[in-house]
């Protein structure tokens, strides 16, 4: 067949409405302003993992949908989320990633979260308990009793990650929300604490839901010479892309043969408690979260999207707490193998996705991203991103074909 002129290059593909997306929810500004407002300032995002506020009075500062978060381990041990915002003028009032308000800045007093600005105080349960020249400033009009940090919607769960939700009165909760879909790792990841013992970020010019394509579907592992030879056997192309409500994917598991690979060997004295040698899950959360336990290490990926063709990705690679210290060598050394930055997978996933973003940069001439493979859902099968973009429609209403035109129900991704 003969290469494409412009009008046959345009052409809508002999697919399903549901089969393709148009490459505008991948670069327009006005949906991309949308998807902040409708979807990440009103769903469950896992911001950080608990390990990493270890000590009362620890803390790290987050961003969701451009809204300074600050989350804090209380001195009863509770982790608690508020706006990283001053009431006062606005002011951010933490500006470090992470540490410990343990001792006193130059501003403020030990144990207090304090605004450098003009020195007002807050309590770890973002009480006000400092304003000051309070008196002299206000007289009786308003005292440190009438203002507070905005809190936020904050649990742990599924392993003690730290998720937090803008939303005051969020749709479902956050067991409805992710519990089924967290229930094949459940047993694994609550069967004693994790900890965080590899951190790296990406900022990486392509849209966050690149990314999340990526990441539920195995169709791409042609790109992945470790995952050839480690894995392409019938029990591999047998696993299941199962789909959950509000989005959510799970890739069922197989037993990866790391032997195989020259200068790696098998995983299986490091698994996971409950999970068996050698085995492969991931979870991949709408709107964009994934993670992905394999053997020895736990991945998590957290997007934070901060335009259309730009995405920060925050990786994080956990294992137990009560590793020895050999153990922990042998799983860092596991993980990133696989996933670190120089990593045998992680920089391939990526290069995918920055090319994908390349061609889809605003201002394009939009396309026809096809996601039509059917393979009786397994994980060549494209029926994770199918299901993606369905439960996308719903939050923004809009049709993922013809974003400017309503989203309309259709028939399930199984049923097609």
């Amino acid at each position: 067949m003969a290469a494409k002129n412009h009008r046959q290059w345009l052409a809508e593909p002999n697919l399903k409405r549901s089969e393709w997306v148009d490459s505008r929810i991948y670069s327009d500004q006005e949906i991309f302003e949308e998807e902040l407002a409708n979807i990440f300032k009103k769903t469950w995002i896992p911001v950080c993992h608990e390990s990493e506020l270890p000590k009362a009075y620890d803390f790290r500062t987050v961003s969701i949908a451009r809204e300074p978060v600050i989350v804090a381990r209380g001195p009863d041990n509770e982790i608690r989320a508020f706006l990283n915002v001053c009431p006062h003028r606005g002011m951010i009032i933490e500006r470090r990633p992470s540490g410990s308000f343990l001792e006193g800045s130059p501003s403020g007093n030990p144990k207090r979260m304090t605004c450098m600005f003009h020195a007002w105080q807050y309590d770890m349960r973002g009480n006000c308990v400092y304003i000051s020249r309070e008196k002299e400033g206000y007289q009786e009009r308003l005292c440190k009793e009438d203002v507070g940090l905005r809190r936020l919607r904050c649990e742990v769960k599924f392993g003690g990650f730290v998720w937090v939700n803008l939303d005051d009165s969020p749709k479902v909760s956050l067991e409805d929300w992710a519990g089924p879909a967290f229930e094949c790792l459940r047993k694994s990841l609550e069967a004693e604490p994790l900890e965080v013992f590899h951190y790296h970020k990406a900022i990486v010019n392509a849209n966050y839901k690149l990314w999340h394509d990526t990441n539920c579907e195995f169709y791409h592992d042609f790109m992945h010479y470790h995952n050839r030879v480690t894995g392409f056997n019938d029990a591999y192309f047998a696993r299941k892309n199962e789909a959950f409500d509000h989005g959510h994917v799970v890739v069922g598991t197989f037993e990866v043969n790391y032997d195989k690979y020259e200068g790696f060997e098998s995983r299986a004295a490091l698994s996971f408690p409950h999970l068996p040698p050698n085995q492969w899950y991931m979870i991949d959360l709408f709107p964009g979260m994934n993670f992905n336990l394999r053997g020895s290490a736990f991945r998590c990926d957290i997007v934070t999207p901060l335009a259309p063709d730009k995405v920060m990705i925050e990786y994080r690679g956990l294992g137990l707490k009560r590793d020895t210290a050999e153990e922990r060598r042998t799983r860092i050394n596991h993980h990133n193998s696989i996933w670190g930055p120089f990593g045998r997978n992680l920089h391939e996933d990526l290069i995918g996705v920055q090319g994908q973003g390349t061609t889809m940069a605003p201002g394009a001439e939009p396309r026809r991203i096809l996601q039509g493979r059917h393979e009786d859902q397994t994980i060549h099968d494209e029926n994770g991103m199918r299901h993606y973009y369905k439960e996308w429609g719903r939050w923004m209403n809009r049709t993922p074909s013809e974003p400017e035109s309503p989203f309309v129900e259709q028939v399930s991704v199984a049923a097609e």
